[in-house]
């Protein structure tokens, strides 16, 4: 059988690493990484090999040439553009007459290949795909099979709510050539974006193979050192070049080892290399050919390539150098520094953790780097959580980190483009979005700054002023020492996962763009922010309702000191409400509050409607999004139950129509939808998931959620407070009555819910276990994993930012809801 191997990777998340050769010419240890593939086929007597090639081909080419020296037979398939993982194979159709194996160049494994391909034979399947189970499978492409191994679905790059299974494709597949009529020659194509799931569309008989042994994608920095780590220690079942000596000290040819030299394995010595006197050696330690390590330096968990030249003294902690480099005497390299290509690192210097040193640079003597030259610092590897970009001010979000976040943001961007943006009132926010305003400059990203008004207004002016994006910068509600960043598309939505894994590629790689003078950005100050929103937000109400409002309505509104009080007074005086403020005047250190200070302001505004005799007492919050209400008895309306207000009233006012609701809602809703004639539909239990719903069914009557946000597609496919107080107005005019009223016709619902703690690594097996055990109980897969009890249910729901699982559950009584509650709780904490 052939085997196509692909290494057309360019590898842009392992840069430095990748910047001088091709992903697959990276070495593990004492190969490249396709050196290891070409042993792993040998090994199962698989020496007629086809290597796609694109990116730097060349190298490829001259290290391997026709295969001869490795004892196998290699062809080349040339790629002039591109072609993905399934194009490029495509290209090498000609090749390929019977069933091949497809492998990829740039991981490392020790898969029985015999074993894959005789299961693929006996099978008579068109495809098999090799699969294997990883403890995170958020980064791998997920697969999911049925008892007999077929392949049910194909899940790229899953959130958590999405993880049904830890089996992840590794990249490995058995095919017959018949399967390459689903690719269109030169065009670019994958095989699980494309190809595969075209296939199951076809209902073409796809396999799945679950092997065992090690496998590990070789994708980023961190990977590749546990990769190396991890060879060296004998977990992976390949042939090691060179001997073994004492100590587990692996020696490939000819070495000069001092005698007083302490060398503690696992260490691989290359060919040529000089230990000099007084130099200790701690493993897992990779040195290649003809480097030199003088007097008394240490190495501590670190990778050497070849040519290079340690100095005496020196100390290397859990570092990576590249070829060529000269560190000299003194000089420190410390936890996840990257040393490029021909780098000079003079006497005496210290380099920081995790600081990256592209190819050809010098770094002064006695220098202390702690930023990575020349773009900057490697941060965090995952930036974006469930609120944008969050962190500590002045530790994990300083004014540095922003400019290059503002800097690998426009880098993602065209040129000339526009960027709104927004921060709230307090000075912390200013801060850090003065920093992102340079660096998005710096991209040639021209910026449109609405200084400070509220988030939804942030969102609806980035759309109405055809931006390419925006950002919002804001004190956090929940601590005040941590500031949340948030970006948005054209369209004002969050971004969505494949645009932040973008800027985080950019940013992480510090392959930020820097234009020329004349292209820098400028920044404008935003024009007719209130105009414009104002004019459409009245032009989305009913101007019958809008007039009875006045007459009809006394409203009392806590804007908690913070930016709506700017803009919302205007609104309510243009109604003509009688409206009592409280809280109105802007306060940046009153902008944060406990949940004591909370609860206190909810507690006054439940006091103060009813002796007002006022129809509705809300308080909203500070960014403008989420609305807290008071009914006019005085009584708090809860999240869950206002929302099923609004939809009780939004169905009456129309005759019916369509809510949508999360998966966490109880079926009340379905009884309004039944009363009504209306229909109930339901998203993912996320607000970013909510806004999306709305803008691709703006047809929605509305949207929400039990945090108090509402949305009102009519009006702009966003949380927006502002517009949900007036629209509450209107709703109530049109139906004439109270909120009371309303809310006492509602049917009652009992829900409960608790958090149960779960080790990252154990997520993913959770998840597969639970799917398996519950595949004849689950209700629709929106978010997690939703288990019909029939008048019950209970949905697990994996956290996307922790390391725990949510288990919420609805019963026919308060009492049954946490019995339920409780035992799913403890089913969970009992498959870890």
């Amino acid at each position: 059988m052939k085997a196509v191997v692909m290494a057309g990777g360019e590898g842009s998340r392992l840069r430095p690493l990748t910047i001088n050769r091709p992903k697959p010419m990276v070495p593990i240890v004492d190969r490249p990484v396709m050196g290891h593939i070409i042993e792993l086929l040998k090994q199962h007597n698989i020496t007629e090999i086809v290597v796609t090639v694109q990116y730097l081909a060349n190298i490829i080419q001259d290290h391997f040439g026709d295969g001869s020296a490795f004892g196998v037979n290699i062809e080349y398939s040339l790629e002039d553009q591109p072609l993905g993982t399934a194009g490029s194979v495509k290209n090498a159709e000609h090749l390929l007459k019977e069933p091949f194996l497809v492998i990829s160049g740039d991981a490392l494994t020790d898969f029985d290949l015999g074993k894959i391909i005789a299961a693929h034979e006996a099978s008579g399947a068109l495809a098999t795909i090799t699969l294997t189970r990883v403890p995170n499978p958020l980064e791998f492409g997920v697969t999911i099979i049925d008892e007999a191994n077929n392949v049910r679905q194909f899940l790229e790059k899953p959130s958590w709510g999405e993880v049904f299974s830890d089996n992840v494709n590794t990249g490995i597949y058995v095919l017959d050539p018949k399967v390459l009529r689903y690719i269109e020659k030169g065009k670019s194509a994958d095989w699980s974006k494309d190809v595969f799931p075209a296939m199951l569309r076809r209902k073409d008989q796809l396999k799945g193979y679950i092997a065992e042994g090690y496998w590990t994608d070789v994708g980023t920095i961190e990977e590749y050192m546990r990769a190396s780590r991890d060879y060296m220690e004998g977990k992976v079942d390949l042939p090691r070049v060179g001997h073994r000596l004492d100590g587990d000290i692996w020696l490939d040819g000819e070495a000069d080892i001092a005698p007083d030299a302490q060398l503690y394995g696992p260490v691989y010595l290359g060919h040529g290399v000089k230990i000099k006197g007084g130099v200790i050696v701690h493993g897992p330690t990779a040195i290649r050919d003809y480097t030199v390590v003088d007097t008394r330096a240490t190495i501590d968990r670190s990778i050497i390539w070849r040519n290079s030249y340690i100095g005496e003294r020196s100390e290397l902690r859990g570092a990576i150098v590249l070829r060529q480099c000269n560190i000299k005497s003194r000089a420190v390299l410390f936890e996840g520094v990257v040393v490029g290509d021909q780098t000079i690192i003079n006497a005496g210097a210290v380099i920081g953790a995790n600081v990256k040193i592209w190819p050809s640079k010098e770094v002064d003597e006695g220098a202390t780097i702690s930023s990575s030259i020349i773009w900057g610092s490697q941060g965090r590897r995952v930036l974006f959580g469930r609120n944008g970009i969050t962190g500590l001010v002045n530790i994990d979000l300083t004014p540095e980190f922003c400019a290059k976040l503002g800097a690998a943001f426009g880098a993602t961007l065209p040129r000339g483009s526009k960027v709104i943006m927004n921060r709230d009132a307090h000075y912390t926010p200013r801060m850090l979005k003065r920093a992102m305003l340079s660096g998005l400059c710096s991209a040639g990203v021209d910026i449109d700054d609405i200084h400070s008004v509220p988030l939804p207004v942030s969102r609806f002016m980035t759309h109405a002023s055809s931006a390419a994006g925006g950002i919002h910068v804001r004190l956090s509600p929940f601590d005040n020492r941590v500031v949340d960043i948030k970006f948005f598309d054209p369209n004002g939505l969050d971004i969505d996962t494949a645009t932040e894994r973008k800027i985080e590629g950019v940013f992480f790689r510090e392959d930020y763009r820097r234009v020329y003078l004349d292209e820098i950005g400028r920044i404008r100050d935003g024009e007719d922010i209130d105009i414009t929103y104002t004019e459409a937000f009245f032009a989305s109400l009913r101007a019958d309702a809008l007039a009875r409002i006045s007459k009809n309505f006394k409203l009392v509104v806590d804007y908690a000191n913070a930016n709506p009080s700017q803009l919302l007074p205007n609104i309510l005086r243009r109604l003509g409400a009688d409206v009592t403020e409280l809280n109105a005047n802007l306060d940046d250190t009153r902008i944060f509050q406990t949940s004591q200070q909370f609860e206190e302001g909810i507690e006054r505004l439940s006091r103060i409607t009813p002796a007002l005799e006022a129809s509705l007492g809300v308080r909203i919050d500070s960014g403008g999004e989420k609305l807290f209400l008071v009914d006019n008895t005085g009584r708090r309306v809860p999240g869950m139950q206002a929302l099923l207000a609004l939809t009780a009233l939004s169905m009456a006012v129309h005759g019916g129509g369509r809510v949508a609701v999360p998966v966490t809602a109880p079926r009340a809703f379905e009884q309004i939808a039944q009363q009504y004639g209306g229909t109930i539909e339901r998203t993912r239990a996320n607000l970013s998931a909510l806004m999306r719903t709305a803008a691709s069914n703006r047809d929605l009557l509305l949207l929400g959620d039990s945090q108090g946000n509402y949305i009102f597609p009519g009006f702009f496919p966003v949380a927006d407070g502002l517009y949900s107080i007036v629209k509450m107005l209107e709703l109530l005019t049109l139906h004439e009555r109270s909120l009371s009223q309303v809310i006492a016709d509602l049917p009652p619902y009992f829900i409960d819910q608790t958090r149960v703690p779960c080790r990252w690594e154990y997520k993913g097996k959770v998840m597969r276990i639970l799917n398996q055990q519950y595949q004849d109980r689950k209700l629709e897969q929106i978010d997690g994993i939703k288990i019909d009890l029939g008048d019950e249910w209970v949905l697990i729901l994996p956290d996307p930012d922790g390391p725990f699982f949510h288990v919420i559950a609805e019963g026919t009584t308060e009492d049954q809801a946490h019995v339920l509650t409780e035992k799913y709780a403890g089913l969970v904490a009992g498959l870890q």
